[in-house]
């Protein structure tokens, strides 16, 4: 993939059709969900964000699209604390009928939080790292990532303001959150999982 500092590339399966999510300087701008298969059989369902005018007419739930554009995140201040809210913002898209899954991300920003080594149940090790991506006019994306086995101990050392570029996939994760003594909620967490990384000096 070109060098860059937020690429993404989608292949997959209309999940659901398109809605309204806000209006800016006069355009509206739609999203629906994308399912990209993983060699594993499961899906990653994730947001695309879209103007009207890149909106194919005739695109339909079950259609395959090709997706290019970038991983942006928001606060949603609405509710109780900031919640990080990610969605791949589309620059292109384009119906590709026939056309094979395809996953991947290229980013290159700086390490904005300390990193977070855990392991899994299985005792495979993790690293969380939240790493804040400039974009145009001033703004940040912070994209949350995670790194494993041999690639989490490497990054777990990694100080606050460590420039990387990584390369990798977007996942969907579902997991339940505590709303009271006995009461979960589902919720889902968009991340990069990485599969290469290099520090940038």
């Amino acid at each position: 993939m070109e060098d860059c500092y937020n690429r993404v590339e989608l292949c997959g399966e209309v999940l659901t059709l398109p809605e309204p999510s806000h209006t800016n300087h006069g355009e509206t701008f739609y999203r629906f969900m994308l399912a990209v298969p993983r060699l594993s059989g499961q899906s990653d369902e994730l947001p695309v964000l879209v103007r009207q005018s890149l909106l194919p007419e005739e695109m339909r739930e079950g259609d395959t699209v090709s997706v290019t554009g970038q991983l942006r995140s928001f606060n949603n201040r609405s509710g109780q604390g900031r919640r990080l809210i990610l969605s791949v913002f589309a620059r292109n898209l384009a119906l590709t009928p026939g056309a094979s899954p395809v996953n991947r991300i290229c980013l290159y920003g700086a390490v904005c939080k300390p990193p977070v080594l855990r392991s899994t149940p299985l005792g495979r090790e993790i690293c969380d790292i939240l790493l804040a991506v400039n974009r145009q006019y001033g703004k940040s994306d912070y994209i949350p990532c995670i790194t494993w086995g041999r690639n989490a101990k490497f990054t777990s050392t990694l100080e606050v303001g460590t420039n990387i570029k990584i390369w990798g996939r977007i996942q969907s994760r579902e997991y339940k959150k505590k709303i009271g003594e006995d009461e979960y909620e589902d919720k889902v967490a968009y991340e990069v999982s990485v599969s290469k990384l290099e520090v940038v000096k």
